[in-house]
């Protein structure tokens, strides 16, 4: 009898890509890796693009256009000349001078392309002085890469999350990049709806939010025309790692002139946008000077927010920035929720100017570099009674502005990668309608134990303006009249304690041994 024939797992491109850089290990620092991958990965996503767009023109007879860059542009597609082609790399993958050529490759293709401006890495290959045939080990597994096979992908994307992951731990906490899980951005858009006007990331990583916002758009039949993105980042590889990620896909952005700090440098200070979107780095310490910024406008009537925690300068930054009718959707660390001090303050005049519209607690698990439990805050601008024209759809808010809906999710979503947890596609639209039922007071929304409730501002005063969820919803199963993360640490205090007591009863037992004359070992 035949043996029946085995079909062999594909290894994604993350994979692919991970073991090219087993292979680059010691060469280059793991820090610097993924922006190695992403460059070529742009190059060789911009080269298969234009190939295509050139063969089009070939076969429509166009052939004395083939070299015109507007014809090319037109169809949100880069203009290559010969030695920035990804064929042209390749013919010369083994070659000493590769790393030049690929230097080469990138500034020509940035140079003839405006919309690039900033984007790409500036002799980035050339100083690495990477092992030849490594780079071309490397070489040779991106050009194995389909990466028009599905235009849906956010290749760019997905392997940068997937590099953060791997590397997070390699560089440390203290210095690992945060990048927000796809599903989590993908609730958010779907909470907030930004469907037409201004939107806003006030620290916009690789431009995730921004591509997840169009995303949303080409989802609900919108026009993205109807969109304009503003962004800022502080770190100036990722900054080039946004500007590529959204240029790739024809998404025009003003992410400032140059990466800078959002706090010092603000680079948009008259912007009103209609959407914020937001993962602003969690706990930021010592990110003003105590004399810094005491006067800036966007504190403007509330307390000027502490130096030792950036939570709510993020926040007040946010709010300075919403129109009218403007709405904002980011994350913070579960700290926020109940601060004493400036925090308490703030967090007392944001809820009686009726800003806060709901608070979504996550489950832990869902970031690759921290596991806490963090939450989605909803500010709206607007919540008295309107009608809204969404994609053809007009809905009908009611006048919930008295009112906050919390949200509990810590046993939502489904297994990923093995010790992650992401939202499931039914997660989001069964979190996101709760919300909208709630906005829109159909008569759908209920209050549900373990998962959602509607408290009204009287009864956060009564919990001393406190935004834990935990205090509001009703639990039938789980006694959850705590914070879990203050629970955490102090148990993770009492652990340290218990392993101090051991080390001191050994070290009495051993002194015992040794007064009775007996050297041992415990």
């Amino acid at each position: 009898m035949a043996k029946k024939a085995t079909t062999k797992k594909q290894k994604s491109i993350e994979e692919t890509l991970w073991d090219s850089a087993n292979k680059l290990r010691g060469t280059v620092e793991s820090s610097e890796y993924k922006h190695v991958v992403l460059g070529l990965i742009f190059l060789k996503f911009a080269s298969d693009k234009f190939q295509v767009r050139r063969q089009e023109l070939l076969d429509d007879g166009k052939e004395r256009f083939i070299d015109m860059v507007e014809f090319y542009t037109q169809k949100n597609v880069f203009y290559l000349t010969e030695e920035s082609r990804w064929s042209y790399i390749i013919a010369n993958a083994k070659q000493d001078d590769i790393a030049l050529k690929i230097d080469t490759a990138l500034y020509t293709v940035e140079k003839n392309n405006p919309s690039l401006k900033g984007a790409l890495p500036d002799n980035y290959f050339s100083r690495l002085n990477m092992d030849v045939s490594k780079l071309a080990a490397l070489l040779d597994t991106i050009n194995n890469i389909d990466t028009l096979k599905d235009e849906q992908q956010d290749i760019v994307g997905r392997v940068y999350e997937y590099f953060l992951s791997k590397f997070a731990i390699a560089e440390g906490k203290g210095k690992g990049e945060f990048y927000t899980p796809k599903s989590i951005v993908n609730l958010i858009a779907e909470l907030i709806e930004p469907y037409k006007g201004k939107i806003y990331d006030p620290a916009c990583g690789s431009g995730g939010m921004f591509v997840q916002s169009m995303k949303f758009i080409d989802s609900h039949n919108g026009n993205k025309k109807d969109i304009s993105i503003y962004g800022q980042e502080y770190t100036a590889t990722t900054y080039k790692l946004a500007k590529m990620n959204l240029a790739i896909r024809g998404i025009a952005a003003n992410l400032g002139d140059v990466p800078a700090d959002t706090f010092g440098k603000d680079q948009h200070p008259d912007l009103k946008a209609d959407y914020i979107m937001a993962n602003p780095p969690f706990n930021q310490k010592a990110w003003r000077a105590t004399d810094e910024l005491l006067d800036d406008p966007r504190w403007r009537g509330y307390d000027v927010p502490q130096t030792g925690n950036a939570n709510y300068g993020w926040i007040l930054n946010m709010v300075s920035k919403l129109s009218d009718n403007g709405v904002a959707g980011f994350i913070l660390a579960n700290g926020a929720l109940s601060g004493g001090g400036t925090e308490y303050e703030i967090r007392k005049k944001l809820i009686e100017n009726k800003l806060v519209e709901s608070i979504v607690i996550l489950p832990q698990n869902m970031f690759y570099t921290t596991n806490i439990s963090v939450t989605i805050w909803i500010l709206n601008n607007n919540r008295k009674e309107r009608k809204v024209k969404i994609n053809d759809v007009e809905k009908n808010y009611r006048n919930r502005e008295d009112e906050i809906l919390f949200l509990d999710l810590r046993e939502v979503g489904v297994p990923f990668e093995k010790k992650f947890i992401q939202f499931s596609p039914e997660n989001i639209e069964d979190v996101s309608k709760t919300l909208h039922n709630w906005q829109q007071d159909s008569g759908t929304y209920k209050n549900i134990p373990e998962f959602c409730y509607s408290a009204t501002i009287e009864e956060v005063r009564k919990r001393d303006y406190s935004l834990v969820p935990s205090k509001y919803i009703e639990f039938v199963n789980r006694d959850e009249n705590i914070n879990f993360d203050e629970k955490m640490k102090d148990l993770q205090i009492e652990f340290s304690q218990l392993l101090k007591d051991e080390a001191q009863s050994k070290a009495e037992l051993l002194n015992v041994f040794k007064e009775l004359g007996y050297e041992i070992e415990l």
